[in-house]
């Protein structure tokens, strides 16, 4: 691993011209280069919720660094790190910008829809894009479809191949990604527009694919999670793999995504009362009932911090339980171990997504009236934790945790659990 210090990497990449081999990070290598980075990240992660400007520059420091190329397989030249580590990797970037930390997520979710579905060409040709710095997007949900897996994106024949038309909405990282991977039904003669979903891999430069910035979130404000129309876009046959074929047996894919989605979260708590504890040690007055001179001493405080604490940790312990769980199922891959890597992710997911909220929002209690200045922004902690937390119920992960210990049923085989 380099030794040039992360800190400096915003600076280092200026300039650089995109698709330079990225460093092949080993494990302790990815969660120092988090650590560094995420230092930087935090100086400036304020001013950009606050600004709503995008993080470019900053993106480009995280792909320059590796951190973007550690789960391409070692067989094609890649650090192949465990989910452990990358979920760790990605809890420590949101303590910095939880919003720069979301942008790569898909990245991730669609490398490893590459190890499951993609032929051997395919793996090559797209996991040599990512050790040569180039970044994939998102192009999955829709917006006013009947839920979430509804999609009406469609890929049909034409005499060259085959034309993608449709329109995705939060389709965080399309905005800075060189490919952009698309989910759509392939159109059959059986069931026209109704086939099984397939991902196509479109160049975010094609003619044809318009990405537009219009995400106007309360949090997560520098996502870009915004929308990404496909026009008669050509796909030719190579960029072209199935998504259903994934679920049609055991699979770690719903569970690797939702684990990092976890540490999301977890980062976001983890961020809110480092913030909390900074001000109420430098800005915050004690309350007179009290009878100290800091309000650091005040013991209803200290005693809120433990309670925080408490809870941060919890999380933190349940998103690296979750990840060693994933570990062993990809290890040891059977309907049982599938099942127990999900059950353990949704505990992570239910954990954090609490976790982050509660804390947020508790960070005011203890600082006191000053922290509530909107010149501050104290507030885009709660945002960012409300906002991402949405992604999906955490209710849900509660009803399939519940119902396993109930009477021991498994939980459903798809990609959101």
């Amino acid at each position: 691993m380099s030794t040039t210090p992360a800190l400096s990497l915003v600076e280092d990449v200026a300039g650089r011209p995109s698709g330079d081999a990225v460093p092949v990070l080993t494990e302790s290598g990815a969660v120092l280069v988090a650590a560094q980075l995420a230092a930087e990240l935090a100086e400036g992660a304020s001013e950009r919720d606050a600004q709503r400007r995008l993080p470019g520059a900053e993106l480009d420091a995280v792909t320059a660094s590796g951190l973007l190329a550690i789960t391409v397989p070692s067989r094609f030249g890649g650090a192949d790190l465990p989910a452990e580590t990358v979920a760790e990797v990605f809890r420590i970037l949101a303590s910095g910008d939880p919003s720069l930390a979301q942008i790569p997520h898909s990245h991730f979710v669609y490398v490893n829809a590459l190890r499951h579905q993609g032929t051997p060409a395919q793996q090559g040709f797209f996991f040599g894009e990512v050790l040569a710095g180039k970044r994939f997007g998102n192009a999955q949900s829709e917006v006013g479809s009947k839920h979430v897996r509804d999609i009406r994106t469609t890929l049909t024949r034409n005499g060259r191949g085959w034309l993608l038309n449709g329109v995705k909405g939060y389709s965080t990282g399309a905005l800075f990604a060189d490919w952009i991977p698309v989910l759509a039904h392939l159109d059959t003669l059986v069931d026209p527009g109704h086939g099984p979903l397939h991902v196509a891999w479109v160049e975010r430069t094609a003619p044809g694919v318009t990405v537009v910035d219009d995400w106007d979130g309360l949090g997560q404000r520098t996502t870009a999670s915004g929308t990404v129309t496909l026009d008669e876009v050509d796909v030719a046959e190579a960029r072209i793999m199935p998504y259903h074929l994934t679920f049609e047996g055991p699979q770690t894919y719903g569970a690797f995504a939702q684990l990092l989605h976890a540490a999301l979260d977890a980062g976001i708590a983890r961020a809110a009362i480092t913030e909390a504890a900074q001000f109420v040690t430098t800005k915050s007055r004690p309350y007179p009932d009290a009878g100290v001179d800091r309000a650091a001493e005040d013991p209803l405080v200290v005693h809120a911090f433990g309670q925080m604490e408490l809870q941060v940790r919890a999380a933190e312990a349940l998103v690296r339980e979750a990840g060693r769980a994933v570990d062993r199922a990809d290890a040891d891959l059977n309907e049982e171990t599938a099942a127990q890597a999900s059950l353990a992710v949704a505990a992570a997911r239910a954990s954090s997504t609490q976790a982050s909220v509660d804390v947020a929002s508790r960070l005011f209690e203890v600082a006191g009236t000053r922290s509530a200045l909107a010149s501050l922004n104290l507030d885009r902690h709660w945002r960012n934790a409300r906002t991402h937390t949405l992604h999906d119920p955490a209710a849900w992960k509660v009803q399939h945790l519940g119902r396993y210990a109930v009477d021991g049923t498994l939980p459903p085989n798809h990609g959101q659990l």
